[in-house]
């Protein structure tokens, strides 16, 4: 049901999703997702060994990096474009027609950013 509702005009199949059901039978799963939402929502704290004060701070991203939005994507209407103040090294922003699942629905797109990024690293002698 997500996957018609986040991604509405991909096909998929069976194929496709037999192997991502396996992760249901995982016996934390449910915890693990109401956990996710909560956390989303602020309604629960966020893994004590992680520093999340840091991670208020919003400190900037200082790696190559190109973002990707689903222009078809209900989760994030508008897109992310204006995050682009968080990137202190080379970024670029792209949209791309899809939806939620972008690595699935538009894998050419998503492996032609992780070519592209692999190529500034290399470009600025940065080992990814």
């Amino acid at each position: 049901m997500l996957w018609r509702q986040w991604s509405p005009n991909w096909a998929f199949e069976n194929e496709n999703f037999d192997p991502t059901a396996l992760s249901f039978d995982n016996p934390d799963f449910v915890d693990v997702v109401i956990h996710s939402y909560r956390f989303d929502f602020g309604l629960a704290p966020g893994d004590p060994t992680l520093s999340e004060e840091r991670l208020a701070q919003k400190p900037a991203i200082e790696v190559p990096t190109i973002t990707i939005d689903g222009t078809q994507d209900p989760l994030k209407p508008g897109g992310t474009a204006d995050h682009s103040i968080m990137f202190a090294a080379r970024h670029e922003h792209r949209a791309v027609d899809c939806g939620h699942n972008l690595p699935w629905e538009a894998s050419d797109d998503f492996a032609d950013a992780v070519i592209t990024v692999r190529s500034w690293a290399e470009g600025g002698k940065l080992t990814l």
